[in-house]
């Protein structure tokens, strides 16, 4: 069958815009050619369509990110600052160790870069805990 370059071009942009794809192997799911057909058109070429797609992708960012920056997640929070930092502050993150004094002079070494989203949760919680049950002491007493 013969297909009009323009025509699948604007049932394209119609299907992305309606169902928010953002990778270009989704469109062809959406229209009536095969695959080797849209790229012979050339349509993941054309600007229309990478534009398109580009929007979608920063549109679902930065909600993402608006969600990320009211979460009282731990993890979010964490994701998103990864995703704003600087050089410095990312290779801090990625390999930075906390050592931590107890009562008992006991010293712990966390690996932030080795724990699992549930373990770093875990942990926060944990350290607030902590923190709440002390709050009134002073440093000598810690």
């Amino acid at each position: 069958m013969a297909y009009i370059t323009k025509e699948l071009e604007k049932q394209a942009l119609e299907a992305i815009k309606e169902h928010g794809l953002v990778f270009i192997e989704e469109i062809v799911a959406f229209l009536p050619c095969s695959k080797p057909t849209f790229y012979e058109h050339g349509l993941n070429e054309l600007d229309s369509i990478k534009g398109a797609i580009l929007f979608n992708k920063v549109s679902k960012k930065t909600k993402l990110r608006r969600n990320w920056e009211h979460s009282e997640n731990a993890t979010l929070n964490i994701s998103l600052y990864k995703l704003l930092a600087n050089e410095e502050e990312l290779m801090r993150l990625s390999v930075q160790k906390i050592h931590q004094e107890t009562k008992q002079e006991t010293k712990h070494s966390i690996d932030f870069g080795k724990l699992t989203d549930e373990q770093l949760d875990e942990y926060l919680r944990h350290t607030s805990a902590i923190l709440k049950s002390t709050e009134g002491e002073s440093e000598e007493e810690l």
